[in-house]
């Protein structure tokens, strides 16, 4: 492609940051529009998670471990401690100490889709033709809010179930409607309005943090690919060749750490909140 025809750099990302979806937006929100390519890497990573976690617990023996199964149970062993140092309910632990281990092992491996080169995917479509039908991929679940909103949402309803579970429908009525300001039955309905914003505004922030940074780290990494397009175009730019490949390696490597820490926030977020649901006010 001559210089002429290339993109800008504000199309450039805009074109990036569009995803694959199964028909265009009608408006700003409509429900009935869904991002195909989100779906596909959660699905698709959701089941290479599993599946690794299940071969190493194939694999497990009482001998020596090999380097896989010594990763796996130092991992297991973290969640688990963590798991019981927020709560304390041994048989709540049977399902919780599970469900954290594959909440990180999932967003980590949907985190790490951030390593892959920004336009290995344009440019394979391009080379099998696939580009006149498939316009838009990205490959980021976790960049997307709607995938982190709905992993949010399903920590809420966990936390409902757990609140039910544990004190029982009016139990849990009763705390909606007596904490935090008081049994009076005239700050009931503050209470309840209260409690109800403290639900959405954990939730919300739940995924609004987990989306935010890897939005912030899918961008950055779009600039350094301009930076590499520029160089590519430029006869003089001697140097930028040079700054694209030093700027690439030390924020992928410097994103190693967030890929990772965001993973373990969002599962200890996830900890903290169903432990929250097993105190009483």
């Amino acid at each position: 492609m001559s210089a002429a025809n290339a993109p800008t750099a504000g199309e450039y990302i805009g074109h990036h940051l569009t995803h694959l979806q199964n028909k265009p937006m009608a408006g700003v929100i409509d429900f009935s529009v869904y991002n195909i390519d989100s779906i596909f890497w959660s699905v698709l990573l959701g089941v290479v998670g599993c599946f690794l976690l299940w071969r190493a617990a194939k694999a497990a023996t009482s001998g020596a471990p090999g380097r896989f199964q010594a990763a796996v149970e130092i991992l297991v062993e973290m969640v688990d401690t963590q798991a019981k140092g927020i709560i304390h309910n041994a048989e709540s632990r049977k399902l919780v100490s599970p469900l954290a281990l594959t909440v990180f092992v999932w967003i980590f491996l949907m985190n790490s889709m951030d390593f892959l080169p920004v336009d290995f995917f344009h440019g394979l479509f391009a080379v099998t033709g696939l580009d006149h039908s498939i316009h838009y991929f990205r490959v980021v679940p976790t960049a997307d809010l709607s995938s982190t909103l709905g992993l949010s949402v399903s920590v809420l309803l966990i936390c409902v179930y757990y609140n039910i579970k544990i004190k029982g429908l009016g139990g849990w009525f009763h705390e909606l409607t007596t904490a935090p300001f008081g049994a009076h039955p005239i700050l009931w309905p503050f209470n309840f309005v209260f409690q109800m914003i403290e639900f959405v505004a954990k939730t919300v922030s739940h995924g609004m943090r987990l989306f935010g940074n890897m939005y912030a780290g899918e961008l950055i990494f779009m600039l350094i690919a301009l930076m590499g397009g520029t160089a590519a175009m430029s006869l003089t730019g001697i140097l930028l060749p040079v700054g694209h490949i030093l700027a690439g390696s030390i924020w992928a490597i410097f994103h190693i750490l967030i890929v990772a820490l965001q993973a373990f926030i969002f599962m200890m977020l996830t900890l903290v909140y169903i432990g929250q649901a097993h105190d009483a006010h």
